[in-house]
């Protein structure tokens, strides 16, 4: 079976002046992969993914999102991905339905569309009683199960996940982890950032990025026996610790 790549990065570098904060990186990424883009502060991942959604335009190297070229084809990329940052994405002083629909008509979902995915939204997150309160009166899970789930209304080929549980409790977590598989299950790619090493076990393959560039690229499994490690922590602290950079 041919496998389908959906991202590509080789030799991507971005540099601002001399300082070059990420440096020549290349990997691929699958369909409906699980695909954790781990590092410290200052590594360079907030950079690379601006690159691969098309907000930032690379000094030198290539790189295709969805089959589409970082240069020339920017737009066509942002078409088909979803995207959900670290900080909460949505409008507070909207309604639960407000925001859905708004979104919708952003990604271009016909009415009837947007009709059937609200109500299936609804009723996968169990917010039916909440359909008309205003966003910033819901938990913060809640915020973000929402967040994630209009990021994914559109159905888009990948979803870029921007450290998308923090200040998130474990339970609740887990709960925006099963949404992430099921998402995946359908076919659409997860590329995520996070500060939790926990999170990082599930992914299906973990990159780690150290100073601009990539240390590490495996899944959990065979990181932990390469660097004789318990865990992704102790992976991830293994590789950060020679880190001389603390902001990206």
């Amino acid at each position: 079976m041919v496998k389908e790549i959906v991202i590509k990065a080789d030799g991507l570098t971005k540099k601002y002046g001399d300082f070059i904060a990420t440096n020549a990186i290349s990997f691929e990424v699958e369909k409906g992969e699980i695909f954790g883009f781990l590092g410290a502060n200052g590594a360079g991942k907030t950079t690379a993914m601006r690159m691969l959604c098309g907000l930032s335009i690379p000094s030198s190297g290539n790189a295709t999102v969805a089959g589409f070229d970082v240069y020339k084809e920017a737009e066509h990329i942002k078409q088909n991905i979803g995207y959900m940052s670290q900080k909460f994405s949505l409008y507070e002083d909207l309604t639960v339905k407000e925001n859905i629909r708004f979104y919708a008509g952003i990604y271009g979902m016909s009415r009837q569309q947007i009709k059937e995915e609200m109500n299936t939204l609804l009723q996968q997150l169990q917010l039916f009683d909440e359909e008309n309160s205003l966003v910033k009166s819901l938990p913060l899970g809640w915020k973000q199960k929402l967040a994630f789930s209009v990021a994914i209304l559109h159905e888009p080929k990948i979803v870029f996940l921007d450290e998308p549980t923090g200040g998130v409790d474990p339970v609740t977590r887990r709960e925006f982890w099963n949404l992430i598989y099921e998402a995946a299950a359908k076919g659409i790619t997860v590329f995520v950032t996070t500060h939790y090493m926990d999170e990082a076990e599930y992914c299906d393959r973990v990159s780690i990025m150290v100073d601009g560039v990539i240390e590490a690229l495996d899944t959990p499994t065979n990181l932990k026996a390469t660097f004789n490690a318990a865990s992704m922590d102790d992976v991830f602290l293994k590789l950060a610790r020679g880190a001389k950079r603390s902001a990206d």
